[in-house]
């Protein structure tokens, strides 16, 4: 009996290790585009077919979209995440205009935004929908998340609309807003240099905005501001409460604004 049984375990063993190769074939032939080889059209895909893949640097394409491109992939039990945003420190300026954002800035290993046109290429097909996670660490070892379902993003012709569907999660819906009236569902991606926040201007007490990316800091889908911004200023430990710009998501620590130590944003796919 007990040879049997470690028989067992040694061809469970091999049957995980000739699908963890198989995987890693698949992964390492991939598609040849050009001279580039494309590994998946996004991390999702890529961990399905190779469930023992870990997390690291992949080159994806999404269907439809011109080029490829490469990512960070979070492997996780759930499923390979694609990393769209990562912050961890003050050394990454994300008060950039219009174009930066578009194409995107920074060490995709490390702090980085991916990309607007790469994001409307990774949510825009309609055999796919997609879940957005949004990750925040504080200064106090904490953390939350919050998840969105069908989540998407519109082209530039519509200054990269904002669509999240049901809400879950630990950190509070900051998207649709602490209270009525900033609901930043709907709305166009802002920049210094292109405001679609809908202020005209916008009054807090007696405090008139016309710029909201001005006024809180980098690139977001402000609604009248709102209560999620996570590409202000970041502040370090004992600095980082009170400011008007910052990493701020503004259903988890409240009432005082409360600027995040880190915070990731990811996007998996579910096949409809």
């Amino acid at each position: 009996m007990h040879v049997e049984f470690a028989a067992s375990d040694t061809m469970i063993s091999t049957v995980r290790m000739m699908t963890c190769w198989a995987g890693l074939l698949l992964m390492s032939l991939g598609v040849v585009t050009g001279s580039v080889v494309v590994q998946g059209k996004d991390c999702t895909e890529i961990k399905r077919f190779s469930p023992y893949a870990s997390s690291g640097i992949y080159t994806i394409h999404p269907n439809g979209f011109k080029n490829p491109f490469k990512v960070y992939c979070e492997m996780q039990n759930d499923g390979g995440w694609t990393v769209i945003q990562r912050r961890s420190g003050g050394k990454v300026s994300f008060n950039k205009n219009w174009n930066k954002y578009k194409r995107g800035f920074g060490n995709i290993r490390n702090d980085h935004w991916l990309g607007l046109a790469k994001i409307w290429g990774l949510t825009k097909s309609k055999q796919y929908k997609s879940t957005l996670r949004v990750d925040l660490w504080d200064f106090e070892v904490g953390s939350v998340y919050a998840n969105y379902q069908d989540f998407r993003i519109g082209s530039e012709k519509t200054a990269y609309k904002l669509h999240v569907g049901k809400y879950s999660g630990t950190a509070g819906d900051a998207i649709r807003g602490a209270y009525a009236g900033i609901d930043q569902n709907g709305y166009g991606f802002s920049t210094y240099d292109r405001d679609n926040d809908g202020c005209s201007p916008c009054i807090f007490g007696d405090i008139a905005v016309n710029d909201c990316s001005a006024e809180m800091g980098g690139g977001w889908w402000f609604s009248r501001c709102g209560s999620a911004d996570l590409h202000g200023n970041w502040h370090s430990k004992g600095k980082n409460r009170g400011w008007a710009s910052g990493l701020h998501w503004l259903t988890w620590r409240y009432p005082e604004p409360y600027s995040a130590k880190a915070t990731r944003m990811m996007v998996k796919t579910i096949e409809q």
